[in-house]
């Protein structure tokens, strides 16, 4: 995929048929692979268009399939997205016709391209970073707005912007520094201790900043977890079942019914979430082993838990593990619900309750907002795959930092200074691409489809 010097073609569009279809074609010898079965309805040689340009006409196919109209969208420079030529050519999105729009620019020259290989030379030409390609990636396997909204705002830039800065700035620093060692003997300071010490701290609060945003996306394609957790027949079940509009859990009146945790995907706003309804939290009955391994799988659950939705009856007063639990102010987020209370009035408890019933509807939409609102702030900042390969350069480039503050104000040289900063920088360039190796470029490409 590292050749560039070559031209390429691939379906660009969803598989599937539909009412138009793209097939794009990239490389120096793409106008003249084009103009080899293509005819402009206007009369226009592509040969002589300067500037991006769309030019209606009809392409010539093999014998079955004679010409079809199509829209030639060409990018005749280097401001395509690969910085080649490029055309995209939009027709009927019929499966067989576009596989024959490909055979036949294939039979003039070109080549069936790779999996992220358009993507990859526009990489490798300098028109977007590493971050910024593996965000392509991302909006292409977003399965909800927020995923996509993320993956956008990586592909603009936002990953990306503050690290290319902030290597500038080291790159100005280990200027410095280097200068003074080539004039160590003239005692010129090029930069004072406490402007490098607070350069060195702003860096790593920088790094730190960078390091959160990806966390939560180091478990790839991983909702945020939301754990009904109660006593034994609250009504955990019949929430659930509620909230995503599926009989999803098994609802009884007979007590600990529930015994294996029931989970759910569903889409809150624009959010997906796993909600899961555990066993009712009731005494250890060492003479009952399922029961035991019910009330273990509830904790682990719980521990798992991105939010808390714990469960009271209204139709009767609360126990005393209900009340100390109400108590209790650690532990993962909660939001306190009252199930049933269409049957019944709940007492008096202190704080913020959303009141719901299963039967009636009452209070589910509040309570989708309230686990929206309180799960949004598990901000996903970065699409996985960037998180997966940053993670330990991020981690490696903190580290020397600390390093590097530490020599700084032990005044223990400024060439050893220098040396971390060096290693710092090369962690970034592994980060945006500046640094990078065959095989890293490969096992990120190759996760993309044939056409982006």
């Amino acid at each position: 995929m590292h050749q560039v010097d070559d031209t390429i073609a691939a379906i660009a569009s969803a598989p599937g048929g539909s009412l138009r279809g793209i097939v794009r074609v990239s490389g120096p010898e793409t106008l003249a692979v084009i103009a080899k079965c293509f005819r402009a309805r206007s009369g226009l040689e592509l040969s002589r268009v300067k500037a991006a340009e769309r030019v209606p006409g009809t392409l010539s196919l093999n014998d079955a399939l004679g010409s079809i109209p199509c829209d030639v969208y060409l990018w005749p420079t280097d401001r395509s997205y690969t910085r080649q030529p490029t055309v995209e050519i939009h027709t009927i999105g019929s499966p067989p016709i576009l596989e024959a729009i490909v055979h036949t620019l294939c039979k003039f020259n070109a080549r069936l391209a790779q999996p992220g290989e358009f993507t990859m030379r526009a990489f490798l030409a300098g028109r977007l970073d590493l971050t910024q390609a593996e965000a392509v990636l991302g909006v292409i396997d977003a399965t909800s707005q927020h995923d996509l909204d993320v993956a956008l705002s990586q592909l603009a830039g936002g990953l990306a912007a503050p690290l290319h800065e902030l290597r500038e700035c080291l790159i100005d620093i280990l200027a410095h520094l280097e200068a003074g060692l080539d004039f160590v003997e003239e005692d010129i300071e090029f930069i004072q201790r406490d402007e490098l010490i607070q350069a060195i701290e702003e860096a790593a609060t920088a790094v730190e900043s960078v390091q959160k945003q990806l966390h939560s996306r180091l478990e790839v394609d991983e909702a945020p977890c939301v754990v009904l957790v109660g006593s034994p027949n609250v009504g955990k079940s019949s929430l659930l079942n509620a909230l995503v509009a599926n009989t999803a859990a098994i609802v009884s009146d007979v007590s600990g019914t529930t015994r294996d945790y029931v989970a759910r995907r569903t889409t809150l706003v624009d959010r997906d979430v796993l909600l899961v309804d555990t066993a009712g939290v009731e005494s250890p009955d060492s003479s009952v082993g399922i029961s035991n391994e019910a009330q273990a799988m509830t904790r682990t659950r719980q521990q798992q838990a991105a939010l808390l939705l714990f469960c009271l009856d209204a139709t009767r007063p609360l126990n005393d593990w209900e009340v100390s639990e109400l108590r209790r102010d650690s532990g993962p987020s909660r939001l306190v619900v009252w199930t049933k209370t269409d049957a019944g009035i709940h007492p008096h408890v202190n704080g913020a309750v959303i009141e719901t019933s299963s039967v009636s509807g009452v209070g589910l939409p509040e309570l989708r907002q309230a686990i929206y609102e309180s799960i949004a702030d598990d901000s996903r900042d970065g699409v996985a795959c960037t998180a997966l390969r940053c993670h330990e350069s991020l981690r490696l480039a903190r580290t020397s930092l600390e390093q590097a503050r530490i020599a700084a104000c032990d005044s223990l040289g400024e060439e050893l200074v220098a040396a971390e900063l060096r290693v710092v920088l090369e962690e970034l360039g592994n980060v945006v691409g500046e640094v990078y190796t065959d095989d890293i470029l490969e096992r990120i490409f190759s996760r993309f489809c044939i056409g982006k």
